[in-house]
């Protein structure tokens, strides 16, 4: 990923995990996982994202998600506690399923964006 698209998407992440934030009580947040998405839109994105997090029982505690002229993005905050993956291996998933999608992905715990708010 260029620079500029993993800037872009941190400056998404912590637009949207703080319109996020607003709704939700973040007082555990030791398993929490900020997930962001972003590409051409084209059906199928977010069904394909999901199905991963299913798979393996990852609850999504919250979502956003936009079309701006064309491009489509994403923002989810999940929760690993209930799920069979650690962080890094479900990184990897959703990296490779964003490959397929031809969207990229990126996937952080949330206390990276907690601490880039801060900045």
């Amino acid at each position: 990923m260029s620079e500029n698209k993993a800037l872009y998407h941190i400056y998404l992440a912590i637009y949207l995990a703080g319109a996020i934030e607003m709704a939700y009580d973040y007082s555990s947040e030791e398993n929490l996982a900020v997930i962001t998405v972003i590409g051409a839109d084209r059906p199928g994105i977010v069904a394909g994202i999901t199905q991963v997090l299913a798979r393996h029982n990852v609850n999504i505690v919250d979502i956003a998600q936009t079309v701006v002229r064309g491009v489509f993005s994403m923002v989810m905050i999940v929760d690993l506690s209930t799920g069979d993956i650690d962080l890094p291996r479900l990184r990897e998933e959703l990296v490779a399923k964003g490959r397929e999608l031809r969207v990229e992905v990126s996937v952080n715990h949330i206390a990276v964006f907690r601490a880039m708010q801060r900045v």
